[in-house]
C-alpha cells in the first residue's frame, strides 16, 4: 500500500516537472519578453517622463467641479433619453 502511495506520489512529481517544464519554455520563447538596447530603453524611458509631465501639468488644470457638473449633466441627459 505505501509502495503504491509513493508511486502516485512520484508520478505526480513527473507530471508536475513536465508541465513546469513546458511553462517555461513557453514563456521563455514568447514575444511579449523584449530585450531593448540602450538607446531605445532610454528614449522610452524619454518618453515615459514626458508623458508623466504632460498628465502632471493636465491635472493641475484639472477642475474637478466643472467635471462633476458636466457628468451630472451627461447622466441626465442619459437618464431624460430613457
Amino acid at each position: 500500500m505505501e509502495e503504491a502511495l509513493l508511486y502516485g506520489i512520484l508520478v505526480i512529481l513527473i507530471v508536475l516537472n513536465i508541465v513546469l517544464l513546458m511553462l517555461y519554455y513557453s514563456a521563455k520563447n514568447s514575444p511579449y519578453y523584449v530585450v531593448y538596447d540602450e538607446e531605445t530603453k532610454n528614449a522610452l524611458k524619454r518618453r515615459v517622463t514626458n508623458l508623466k509631465e504632460d498628465l502632471e501639468s493636465e491635472l493641475v488644470d484639472f477642475d474637478v467641479e466643472e467635471w462633476e457638473r458636466t457628468l451630472e449633466e451627461s447622466i441626465d441627459e442619459e437618464v431624460k433619453n430613457l
